[in-house]
């Protein structure tokens, strides 16, 4: 092991990432294929499941939030491996616990709260892994590494699918046990590989009190929001627009929706990683926010679902930088903001992923005028990642004339 450098941790984290993304869309693929398995089995309904969701999203905030108070405290290696333990016995105790507890639903909450633990410890702690890893170009690497996210999502929809089709659906236990074995191995990769610190020993750690003082921080956290809700605004509806504009079924279009648009995002993540040292990060996301902008306008206003469609894969390409580009940003300015940076930051990543799904929702009740109208008020979204980055070059401008 002592052979191990720095391109190893890099690598653990790009497995991490994919976990993370089995971790938040395993279960919904209880919508498509395992509802009447639970609801045969176990007798759960569908608004029950759906309730797994927002638990899974739930453990994870508290998470994000926890993350920044003990993280350090810990270690990054212990929390790793601890985080994909919980993921691994998340999707044990899946397998084993419904049929164990007289109310198996008792069961199913208990392993998506185990496994949510594990998901919101990774999605804290790589994006600060790989920073601090002795690499020359760190916004390239943050790029690729989200792409992992996306190519996550792909493999889960994409195995199950292909199990599915091949064993049937009620050997689905054989599906989660390779998950159960994926973190097993990576965890343990997490106690031999490298790991580096994110603030120089010789230098000292900006304190949470001194985070939550700063202008910037704000800015960046409205920014994480803006990128989350940016993002979820529009896939979270991505399903609808493949039913539509493909004219297939709901199971079909729960499949392909969300897949174009993770295919996008990964996409776009990927090209930027290969042209980050050829152009200006902040121009680049000025530019995939106006983009954004224009596939909002063409899934609200255009009369034709394959439009919308479209509209909705130019979605995914457009956001696929602000996320990893708001933490590139937020490291090579607030250089000392050390691991309670990321996990705020993280967690206000979450909350728009959140809070962008509600707020369209809300828009298009208020208006009656569908799901259309609530995606052209979210057009706020990537205008409000134009206006933060705008003002953080202001402040730094400003800066660098003295003015602060």
């Amino acid at each position: 092991m002592s052979k191990l450098n720095h391109n190893h941790t890099i690598y653990a984290c790009y497995v991490g990432y994919v976990l993370q993304a089995m971790v938040n869309n395993f279960v919904p693929l209880l919508f498509v294929f395992f509802h009447h398995v639970f609801q045969g089995e176990y007798n759960i309904s569908l608004s029950r499941i759906a309730f797994l969701v927002t638990a899974n999203f739930v453990v994870q905030l508290i998470v994000d939030l926890l993350g920044a108070l003990i993280v350090d405290r810990i270690g990054y290696r212990i929390s790793m491996f601890f985080a994909h333990i919980c993921i691994a016995l998340g999707f044990f105790f899946l397998s084993v616990l419904p049929d164990i507890f007289d109310n198996s639903y008792v069961g199913i909450i208990i392993s998506v709260g185990t496994y949510a633990i594990g998901g919101g410890l990774i999605e804290v702690l790589v994006s600060p892994i790989v920073e601090a890893c002795p690499t020359e170009n760190k916004q390239s690497r943050m790029s690729l590494l989200h792409s992992f996210y996306c190519w996550g999502h792909v493999a889960v929809v994409a195995i199950s699918t292909v199990f599915f089709a091949v064993f049937g659906i009620s050997e689905w236990r054989w599906v989660a046990a390779l998950w159960i074995l994926v973190s097993l191995i990576n965890g343990f990769m997490f106690l031999f590989v490298p790991i580096y610190s994110l603030v120089d020993e010789k230098d000292e750690e900006i304190p949470l009190t001194g985070l939550l003082k700063s202008k910037m921080f704000w800015i960046l956290v409205l920014m994480m929001f803006a990128a989350g809700a940016s993002e979820l605004s529009v896939s979270q509806w991505s399903s609808a627009f493949a039913e539509e504009g493909l004219k297939v079924n709901k199971s079909v279009g729960d499949l392909a929706g969300p897949m174009f648009f993770a295919v996008m995002m990964g996409i776009s993540r990927v090209l930027y990683s290969r042209i980050a040292d050829k152009i200006n990060l902040e121009r680049m996301m000025i530019y995939m926010a106006g983009l954004c902008v224009i596939s909002y306008l063409i899934i609200s206003l255009s009369p034709v679902a394959a439009f919308s469609l479209i509209g909705c894969g130019m979605c995914g390409f457009s956001v696929g930088i602000m996320w990893p580009g708001t933490f590139s940003i937020a490291s090579d300015i607030m250089r000392k903001g050390g691991t309670a940076l990321f996990a705020l930051l993280a967690l206000a990543g979450d909350l728009g992923c959140g809070g962008g799904p509600t707020i369209v929702g809300t828009a298009a009740d208020i208006t009656k005028r569908g799901i259309g109208a609530g995606i052209l008020c979210g057009v706020i979204f990537p205008v409000i990642m134009v206006i933060g980055l705008f003002v953080l070059d202001s402040i730094k401008k400003n800066r660098e004339n003295g003015v602060y």
